[in-house]
């Protein structure tokens, strides 16, 4: 099979690989479409660690092949979605109903390098036991959940991680009420879900901050009902708008000035949502008193904060009915050849998203 692969810091490289069968409890599966997140640039480009040459992409639409011995629900030709959200089923988090939260998740640690993938003798790790920069992948069945037959593939991708995660953290993470002020910091991708999310969920105001222009207004194409320019004076603005600050503000941009502006922003009883991906060593800093008195929130949110294999059948529901834009999230959809210049024009903000098709 045809992946893309990170050998060094920097850029993936177009290989031919070999693909083991599906063992107990897997499925193989047929990629149709890969999305490019921004979770996989921060690996690419060293800001996290990983075991390395590996196949990265967790955000992915495809049709089942193959299915291995153990595999309830699930059957050749079926249209599945990935998430790297596996679950084992028998934690303390899985038996409460917060299988996002899996203690000993089959993902948790990268399968043994050569276990599925191979080049000759080299063996090749599946980053999060996924890998969705390839034409076929080798997974869990908790790893991934069936949708309808007709979706799109390319649309279908995106509800994996970036929609997940963006529309879960406000219906699920904060339970944003109908006629709430929210503010998102970030409109990517992700940012963009979460501006979408608290449409679905009733907010009367939606408060989107970037330091782009274009991103602003394909934030008000979503359901955003203002806009505030990223800069020392966005939370005194933000603050001006919603006469005396949001009751939630969403960081979906994962660094410390943005945090500390979704801070700033929230009015006393307010709560800040972290769900951008910060590096390792970030901090976040609060008064402790002042906190405490104003009765604030600070919550994080990861992967919408809910079970994957019930809120996804639900976006679905959402994008049939008109509620959710998935199509107009999709940029572009790209040759697997051209994932490097995908990432690049990423990285430069021209894109919402980027799609690989097989």
């Amino acid at each position: 099979m045809k992946a893309a692969v990170l050998r060094q810091i920097g850029r993936l490289d177009i290989e031919n690989l070999d693909l083991d069968g599906p063992r107990a409890g897997e499925v193989r599966i047929r990629v149709l479409a890969s999305g490019l997140c921004h979770s996989d640039y921060h690996i690419i480009q060293g800001d996290f660690p990983a075991r390395l040459p590996a196949v990265l992409g967790h955000e992915a639409a495809g049709v089942i092949e193959a299915v291995g011995p153990d595999v309830p629900r699930l059957a050749r030709g079926d249209l599945v979605v990935s998430c790297v959200s596996a679950f084992c089923g028998y934690c303390h988090e899985c038996q409460t109903g917060h299988t996002q939260r899996c203690e000993d998740k089959p993902g948790k640690h990268d399968r043994p390098a050569g276990s599925r993938i191979t080049k000759g003798d080299e063996a090749i790790y599946q980053l999060g036991n996924l890998g969705g920069f390839a034409e076929e992948m080798v997974v869990h069945h908790r790893a991934v959940v069936k949708i309808a037959p007709d979706m799109p593939a390319a649309a279908a991708a995106l509800l994996g991680c970036a929609v997940l995660t963006g529309v879960g953290s406000v219906v699920n993470g904060a339970r944003v009420a109908p006629g709430s002020t929210v503010v998102v910091i970030g409109c990517g991708g992700v940012g963009l879900n979460v501006v979408q999310g608290a449409r679905i969920a009733g907010a009367a105001r939606i408060i989107a901050v970037d330091l782009s222009a274009a991103k602003l207004a394909t934030a008000r194409s979503f359901g955003a009902t203002d806009t505030v320019i990223g800069g020392d004076d966005a939370a005194a603005q933000i603050v001006e708008l919603t006469g005396g600050g949001a009751d939630y503000a969403f960081e979906v941009v994962g660094s410390e000035p943005t945090a500390q502006l979704a801070l700033d922003a929230i009015r006393r009883g307010g709560t800040v949502v972290l769900v951008g991906m910060a590096r390792l060593d970030g901090k976040l800093s609060l008064p402790i008193t002042a906190f405490m008195m104003a009765e604030k929130r600070v919550i994080g949110s990861m992967m919408g904060s809910s079970p994957f294999q019930i809120l996804l059948p639900q976006l679905v529901e959402h994008y049939r009915h008109g509620r959710l834009m998935l199509d107009e999230l999709v940029s572009a959809t790209i040759p697997l050849e051209q994932i490097n210049e995908g990432y690049a024009r990423m990285a430069q903000g021209e894109v919402t998203r980027s799609v690989i098709t097989f």
